[in-house]
């Protein structure tokens, strides 16, 4: 199944990062905060938001941090992506 964003929204899945404390235990994903760097899988069109030109500036492929508690969870075919408006993306991780 193919989730295809409209307008503004874009479809994203977070990146599982394992995080290693100082003394060298590694935290599996259920014991730390939830992360904020995602990887873009589908971008939408863009198009006339509330009035005004919306220009997408993210593309499908890129890493960025969004807004802590921002957007919809959804699972598809056991996978579990986010999708938020463009305008929730904080920035792109170079």
């Amino acid at each position: 199944m193919n989730l295809k964003p409209l307008l503004d929204r874009v479809v994203i899945k977070m990146v599982e990062t394992e995080e290693t404390t100082k003394s060298g235990i590694i935290l599996t994903g259920s014991a730390k905060e939830k992360p904020q760097v995602a990887e873009i899988i589908a971008v939408g069109p863009g198009g006339v938001v509330d009035g005004k030109e919306v220009k997408m500036q993210v593309k499908k492929g890129d890493k960025v941090i969004t807004s802590k508690y921002s957007g919809t969870e959804v699972k598809i075919d056991g996978e579990e992506f986010i999708i938020v408006r463009q305008n929730d993306i904080l920035a792109v991780v170079e």
